[in-house]
């Protein structure tokens, strides 16, 4: 039988290096596979978040290869095995133990987005067409590799500026619902810091789901912004009704 050598980082917040291991490799086999193979037969401590297997929980993120991918939907044999493969956790977030990540950041920003809000005395009447347009943004699993993966977050640890792409879809998912009155702009400018975006398309290039995160969610909520703010002709309407934006 056919064997594949992993490297799994073990370790926590105080350090931690690589170990390899040796697993026999089984058609259909995929990366969490292999892991729960190791934690059977080498290491029972090993410690990996995962659920359903089935690449709905987003639970099981990790950088395979130093691609951020789920671990669940990853196949052995899409990997090159001629060299080990390795697995890290993702390192936009605190290691808690091995693979283990602490995301709590992210639901603690999520409370902070001004929620669906339909205006009084609302008729709860909606058009197919007007629901398919945030339809799309429902699909997001919160595996978080597009915050991972995004550069703000990753290489510049801006969390404190900016609350990441996954965050921006569930507020293009609120601005495009059809009752939503809501006004988020001021948000989106301010503490969701949707100008620091530079539209490099890598958290939608590591979607599972394949959401258009940039073209559908980030770019019409970052035109939104530009029109009340930075546009001569929209800022001298606001001004003659009265409204003085800055």
């Amino acid at each position: 039988m056919a064997v594949v050598k992993m490297r799994i980082y073990r370790g926590d917040s105080n350090g931690g290096t690589e170990k390899e291991y040796e697993v026999p490799l089984e058609e259909g086999m995929v990366v969490l596979d292999a892991i729960h193979f190791i934690q059977a037969n080498y290491d029972g401590d090993l410690a990996v978040r995962w659920n359903c297997k089935a690449a709905k929980c987003g639970s099981c993120s990790a950088e395979i290869n130093g691609m951020p991918k789920l671990t669940c939907k990853t196949r052995l044999d899409s990997l090159p095995l001629d060299k080990p493969v390795t697995v890290y956790p993702i390192k936009s977030f605190p290691i808690m133990k091995d693979l283990v990540t602490d995301v709590s950041w992210n639901y603690k920003v999520r409370k902070t987005i001004p929620p669906f809000t339909p205006a009084k005395d609302t008729e709860w009447i909606m058009y197919q067409e007007d629901v398919e347009r945030s339809q799309e943004f429902r699909k997001c699993i919160e595996c978080f590799l597009c915050q991972n993966v995004c550069h703000i977050l990753r290489n510049h640890d801006k969390k404190n500026e900016f609350i990441g792409p996954r965050m921006l879809i569930k507020i293009a998912e609120l601005e495009m619902h059809p009752l939503d009155v809501e006004d988020r702009k001021a948000f989106l400018r301010g503490q969701a810091g949707v100008g620091y975006c530079n539209i490099t398309k890598c958290c939608t290039e590591v979607c599972p789901e394949h959401i258009h995160i940039t073209d559908n969610a980030i770019i019409p909520l970052k035109e939104r912004v530009a029109d009340t703010y930075f546009d001569p002709i929209q800022w001298l309407f606001g001004r003659s009704r009265g409204s003085d934006k800055q």
